[in-house]
């Protein structure tokens, strides 16, 4: 490896400053894109799967949704290489535009009612491009940042790229209840949830905008300065047996467990409360958002205390905490829509009928029968029939107000276990490889971590709920025991003062 001797800074502070708002707010608008999909997965399973077996459409959605977390591996790869080889900011100015494009077009693809199958194949198609260009993206505006960070201030001034992940699901749920009160809850199912796809185009013109002005990475500008660029990065970063071995580290020791508890604190969490647990959409969404908003400042606490503790300690805590109190929190979550252990209220029970047109133009019969709880829970069974298709019936739990903020507090509880894995880890990666071959190392295990062992939680969860006999719990261990593995490995073979300039 690379050794220098210490990492001055190498930017005045509001140059840097600059430097983390421009990286920053492209990346946003890159998860904001990949998310929007996995945010509206409900509604996406129903306009782009037949809808005979709603269970089944759902878990083709989050499969769909996991497609784009499986390439971004492949993304890390060609793009890594490209980010080692010619530079950082022309390789993610790449990727801002293959993401927003692909987000855009699936806003303008037709509903499986109108073109049959071949809606979802195009909708495959897209997100494995929205996967590629992630997996180019994250490790890019990472390395930037750091590389222009002073050493001793790194965890802090990464983690404000640690929050774009974060604030871009915020923004996707946002510009979708936004929408959904602005156009009315049946245009919405039917149309306006093209509508935040749609936006992406103008969110990523303004994002190339500010990234045009960028310049180069002065920690990669001196390497290629002085002639130090690698010809192949591939074979440097996982040919070397020494640069190989801390990839391995990388991602059994820290990445894949950081990718299952940011998955089933956001993610999962929001999958559970609207499917398992069967949450009013708009209400389920308010609850993830709040949370969200409340435990986001912790990513930058947590980032900069890293660089006073160094990294693994406060990686390794979060992942403790998701192993030990996942279920109880899961447990305590389920407990406030379960209606078999409320006192109904029979004299407040209504059945309400109405007639709607779907996507496909066709008289729709909705049929409502609500009933109340004495602790001020809602259930509504809703039964949609058309004359071409078989009856459709979900269920939605709109809770009161103590059950809606017992909600937030649980989410918000998940979202600092994330704060603490992930605020540090972009800071933890960069570190760990040479300057020449940064970019590819760090991506690779990142988007193996996040993007397979992380973006599969949704889907395996809830595959393992599905299975007979299983309780709405046992998707949990799926995330427990790779968060378990990690936590060994890491407590053993990383350094618990991991936070060094010898790689700059």
């Amino acid at each position: 490896m690379a050794n220098s001797s210490v990492s001055a800074p190498v930017e005045g502070k509001n140059k840097l400053w600059g430097v983390i708002t421009a990286s920053s707010v492209g990346t946003l608008i890159e998860w904001y894109d990949f998310y929007i999909f996995g945010s509206l997965a409900t509604i996406l399973s129903t306009q782009f799967f037949p809808l005979e077996n709603p269970t089944a459409a759902f878990l083709s959605t989050l499969a769909t949704f996991a497609a784009g977390f499986i390439v971004r591996p492949f993304g890390a790869l060609v793009f890594g290489r490209l980010g080692d080889l010619i530079g950082r900011k022309y390789t993610f100015l790449l990727t801002l535009v293959l993401m927003g494009g692909s987000t855009f077009a699936i806003g303008l693809i037709p509903g499986f009612s109108s073109i049959g199958y071949a809606a979802p194949i195009l909708v495959l198609l897209l997100r494995l491009i929205q996967g590629l260009a992630l997996g180019g993206e994250y490790g890019g505006a990472a390395t930037y940042v750091a590389e222009h960070a002073p050493a001793n201030k790194r965890g802090f001034y990464t983690s404000f790229i640690q929050t774009t992940a974060t604030m871009g699901l915020f923004l996707s749920l946002g510009v979708i209840l936004l929408i959904r009160h602005l156009v009315g809850v049946d245009a919405f199912n039917s149309w306006g949830w093209r509508i935040p796809f749609l936006l992406s185009s103008l969110l990523v013109f303004v994002s190339i905008v500010i990234r045009m002005k960028m310049h180069e990475s002065p920690l990669f500008a001196k390497v290629k300065a002085e002639g130090k660029t690698v010809k192949n990065p591939l074979k440097e970063s996982f040919g070397k047996k020494e640069n190989l071995k801390m990839v391995l580290l990388a991602l059994f020791g820290a990445t894949a467990g950081q990718g299952v508890i940011w998955y089933t604190g956001q993610f999962y969490a929001l999958s559970f409360i609207q499917k398992t647990m069967s949450i009013e959409f708009v209400q389920s969404n308010y609850i993830i958002a709040i949370g969200l908003l409340l435990a986001t400042p912790f990513f930058i606490i947590f980032g900069g205390w890293s660089d006073k503790i160094g990294r693994r300690n406060i990686m390794m805590a979060g992942m403790l905490c998701g192993i030990l109190f996942y279920r109880p929190i899961y447990k305590q979550m389920y407990a406030l829509s379960d209606v078999t252990t409320m006192v109904e209220v029979p004299s407040s029970t209504k059945v309400e009928r109405q007639t709607n047109k779907n996507e496909a133009g066709e008289t729709q019969v909705v049929q409502t029968r609500e009933r109340h709880f004495s602790d001020g829970t809602i259930e509504r069974k809703i039964t949609s029939q058309s004359v071409a298709s078989k009856p459709v019936e979900a269920t939605e739990i709109v809770l009161p107000t103590s059950s809606f903020w017992i909600l937030v507090a649980l989410v918000f509880v998940q979202v600092l276990f994330v704060t603490m894995v992930y605020g540090p880890i972009a800071a933890f990666l960069v570190e760990l490889f040479p300057t020449n071959i940064r970019y590819t190392s760090m991506s690779l295990p990142y988007h193996i971590g996040n993007g397979v062992f992380g973006g599969l939680t949704p889907f395996i969860a809830i595959s393992l709920t599905s299975l007979p006999g299983a309780t709405p719990f046992d998707g949990l261990w799926y995330p427990i025991g790779v968060a378990a593995l990690c936590l060994i490995i890491g407590l053993v073979y990383i350094n618990k003062t991991t936070h060094n300039t010898t790689n700059d």
